[in-house]
């Protein structure tokens, strides 16, 4: 593939993908264009190819690293939650691929040998049970009965939309309902969806 069909083939997926796009993932903390073991030193391939992707996870925008085989994570749990966390599913799955540790970052295109791990913070490892639940259906229906969380169906401040619209995958909360895992405009550590200041991301779902 030559240096024109890669850089369209990449924003292709970008415009495809269902994950937030705001910005740019140039020099974001997904772009892994300059790291030693990216020896393509392309930015898009590490998760997305144009061919023979895996379409194994639903919401995969043409995936192209290894995934998790891991099958049970230690969820959040909570006396008071009135949703029922689910084992990850959908795009949170991707994310996990690198984020729980368990596969290495330069596992993609087909690669099984990689040596290269995700560190430091961005190391959630395979218990969630400190971090926000994920792969929870939001609907009508939980807002009501927890009565502390906004109905779905109404506007998102700040994005424009419904929170269903923008922020729901497949009308679940997932990774992605809260980062934006192309944006290096907000919270380039985080990758947040919109700015946090006063608690606004959170505000957005939670009517406290």
């Amino acid at each position: 593939m030559n240096k024109f069909n890669a850089f369209l083939s990449c924003a292709i997926l970008l415009a495809m993908t269902q994950f937030g796009f705001a910005q740019t993932i140039v020099g974001s903390a997904h772009d892994f264009s300059g790291q030693s073991w990216n020896t393509t030193t392309e930015i898009c391939i590490v998760c997305h190819t144009p061919h023979k992707a895996d379409v194994t996870v639903a919401d995969a925008p043409l995936w192209n690293h290894s995934l998790s085989e891991v099958l049970s994570y230690t969820l959040y749990a909570s006396g008071t939650m009135n949703s029922i966390p689910g084992q990850p599913d959908g795009s949170s799955k991707l994310c996990l691929s690198c984020h729980d540790g368990t596969v290495a970052l330069d596992n993609f295109g087909g690669v099984t040998t990689g040596s290269n791990f995700m560190t430091g913070d961005a190391l959630v490892g395979t218990s969630l049970s400190n971090d926000h639940p994920i792969s929870i259906d939001y609907d009508a229906a939980l807002a009501l009965a927890d009565g502390g969380l906004h109905d779905p169906g109404t506007t998102s401040s700040g994005l424009g939309g419904t929170i269903a619209e923008d922020m729901l995958i497949s009308g679940k909360m997932q990774c992605s309902s809260c980062h934006d895992v192309h944006n290096s405009a907000v919270g380039t550590n985080s990758l947040l969806l919109k700015s946090n200041a006063a608690s606004a991301l959170c505000l957005t779902c939670h009517d406290k």
